[in-house]
């Protein structure tokens, strides 16, 4: 379970929580220009843009779960289980399979204008990396500081729906999570007016405004959530209080380890957060095991070398002492 979103001060910052009970060995991984893909439909393809963003790389191959290009063009992919649909591949499309999608758009997009265009041509295909590895049953939040879009294939097909909220969490789909938001109109970062009653009631309390909000952790209360964080939040423009304050939004909906219980005792958690400067190419980063924020420049290496760049995560806590 994980939930996706951006926010724009002077710059433009899109992340992540990954949320699950386990990792993969993901670092923060970046594909320079001109790197080579063997896509499992089509010839070679190779990156016209830089990529940096959290992957596992299996075989020299990275599997991205959230990015963003040297262009400011961003991608996160969610846990859609049981809607996602891929299909066999179809005369006349762009058939890119789910792990293919994360490279193939940042590395063809300057924006989300042309990643536009170019979905319109995609059909997701139902190949798997390989035997050992299923695919995984994911929907995608898109975006730029010019716009933002859900990416969802399911058994009806391919479909494009613009995102006003800029959130994205799991299931159900996304027009049935924007559709919950009419449920908390009355909910505000206000003080609450009196509409019970002609009853002297009183505000015995700050934050009443936002009585209603849900607190569970489903993926439909944490969208709830998240928007209405989000789209309270306030923030100055210097990038420590932009950055600070996206991580703030993401930690209204993370997970606690002992609060998410699964079966054989395990738990879930929010493995990793992550916010990046899209306009700048930073990647910033905290791990459940480190709160400290991380960060790693794209712009820092040769982003015309031959090779991929990763940097496995720092997941010791890291703490500050004073004496």
């Amino acid at each position: 379970m994980c939930t996706a979103a951006t926010y724009l001060t002077k710059d433009f910052y899109f992340g992540r929580n990954l949320d699950y009970e386990f990792p993969y060995g993901e670092s923060v991984t970046i594909t320079p220009r001109g790197y080579s893909f063997d896509l499992r439909c089509g010839e070679k393809f190779r990156t016209r843009y830089a990529i940096i963003g959290m992957a596992h790389v299996q075989d020299g191959y990275p599997l991205y779960y959230d990015a963003v290009n040297e262009k400011g063009l961003c991608i996160a992919g969610l846990n859609f289980v049981g809607n996602a649909k891929y299909h066999t591949p179809v005369n006349g499309k762009d058939n890119i399979t789910q792990f293919e999608l994360i490279p193939w758009l940042l590395g063809s997009c300057a924006g989300i204008a042309e990643a536009r265009t170019m979905l319109e041509r995609l059909n997701v295909t139902d190949i798997p990396f390989s035997a050992g590895m299923p695919l995984a049953q994911l929907h995608w939040l898109i975006a730029d500081r010019n716009g933002c879009i859900t990416l969802e294939s399911t058994q009806d097909g391919l479909h494009i729906y613009d995102n006003p909220v800029g959130v994205l969490t799991n299931n159900p789909p996304f027009p049935m999570q924007l559709f919950s938001l009419n449920n908390y109109v009355n909910v505000s970062a206000k003080p609450p007016v009196n509409r019970f009653s002609a009853l002297p009631l009183d505000t015995y309390s700050r934050g009443m405004g936002g009585i209603g909000l849900p607190g569970d952790l489903s993926s439909q209360s944490r969208f709830v959530r998240a928007a209405f964080t989000k789209l309270n939040s306030v923030s100055g423009d210097s990038e420590n209080e932009s950055v600070s304050q996206f991580f703030h939004i993401l930690g209204s909906v993370e997970q606690q380890r002992g609060c998410c219980e699964l079966e054989g005792g395990k738990y879930e958690i929010t493995l990793y957060s992550s916010c990046c400067n899209a306009d700048r190419g930073i990647y910033y980063y905290t791990t459940y095991n480190n709160s400290c924020i991380t960060a790693v420049d794209m712009h820092r290496e040769n982003l015309d070398g031959s090779a991929l760049i990763s940097y496995p995560l720092t997941d010791e806590q890291q703490i500050n002492w004073m004496n």
